[in-house]
């Protein structure tokens, strides 16, 4: 019996892959709204019946525009709101009380959760995951340390260690 030998079509002809528009990022393919030509029987076998991705119809493709058109606009109105922070962050300083021996060396710590405590009850809303400490401050003394509110948007605050007022 012979075999017919299959023609060999040309990587990106549209028999040898189609437009799919991804639902959810997967690994080395791309991310959510990127439109990526697949194999079929990937496409076919794994994307669609995941939920993974779609077909890349005109109507999708025309969706997809207006939706990355509207986060990119809620995106660049988060990052005004945050370099406003930074801005007003920046001309801040947190005095921090801590108890301490004679040379200054503290009994405990101060963590980057104490600075973003601080910083909360003075109006500014910065997490503990956007204060970048090099290590825990062990001693009095003043501090600059880094934030980093966006990786677009970075800045700095000063913070003072005292030494805890003394009750007679």
């Amino acid at each position: 019996m012979v075999r017919k030998q299959r023609s060999t079509s040309v990587v990106g002809s549209s028999k040898s892959s189609i437009e799919v528009l991804l639902a959810e990022n997967v690994d080395n393919l791309g991310e959510q709204g990127d439109i990526v030509r697949v194999k079929p029987g990937y496409a076919r076998n794994f994307l669609l019946p995941y939920g993974m991705a779609t077909i890349a119809t005109e109507h999708n493709k025309r969706m997809v525009t207006q939706h990355q058109k509207k986060v990119a606009e809620l995106e660049k109105e988060h990052l005004k709101s945050l370099k406003g922070l930074a801005d007003k962050v920046s001309k801040h300083s947190v005095t921090m009380e801590a108890n301490a021996n004679e040379e200054g060396h503290l009994y405990g710590s101060i963590v980057a959760v104490d600075i973003s405590k601080s910083l909360k009850e003075s109006g500014f809303e910065v997490d503990a995951e956007a204060i970048r400490l090099e290590g825990p401050l062990k001693e009095l003394g003043m501090y600059t340390v880094k934030l980093q509110l966006h990786e677009k948007v970075k800045t700095e605050v000063k913070v003072w260690v005292v030494p805890t007022a003394e009750k007679s």
